[in-house]
């Protein structure tokens, strides 16, 4: 597994020095009010309108709740260029947010997803659904851990595999 491709060292750079790329509370009621306030708080990377207005159209499309209360906005295609530059981030909203998911359930956690290239967005996101099905980490994020428990556990996780 290449480092840059782990879920643990994604969510790490989607943090800043303390925050570890998981934030709590954030503000907002509908889907683009949230997912501003998020990108508030996340280290800038790229350019975070145009992250915003990328996610938002593949918003448009078809949205990315994807059950179980959990959400997965990510930009079609990649806005940065360098993959040391990739991130992911976690965000807990104040509010559970109707995000428009087939199973009609309100999304309580964010999972943002920002890569470089095709082949590590498309790694990333097939880390996330593992994670998304397993019942320790959906346990986690339903009681809203502390980030390094979160991380750790998603570390731990990776390294048996």
């Amino acid at each position: 597994m290449a480092q840059e491709y782990s879920l643990s060292a994604l969510l790490q750079k989607g943090g800043g020095t303390s925050s570890a790329g998981v934030y709590y509370n954030v503000p907002g009621k509908l889907p683009k009010e949230t997912l501003q306030s998020f990108l508030a708080l996340i280290p800038a990377r790229c350019d975070k309108e145009k992250l915003l207005q990328a996610i938002l159209e593949r918003e448009d499309l078809m949205p990315t709740a994807m059950g179980n209360g959990i959400a997965l906005p990510h930009p079609r295609n990649p806005l940065i260029e360098k993959e040391e530059d990739q991130f992911a981030a976690i965000a807990f909203p104040e509010n559970h947010i109707d995000w428009g998911a087939l199973d009609a359930r309100p999304v309580h956690t964010i999972i943002l997803v920002v890569s470089a290239s095709a082949k590590a967005h498309l790694f990333t996101l097939q880390r996330i659904s593992f994670f998304c099905h397993d019942e320790n980490f959906c346990s986690l994020i339903r009681r809203r851990a502390p980030a390094e428990e979160i991380i750790s556990y998603i570390e731990k996780t990776e390294q048996g595999w």
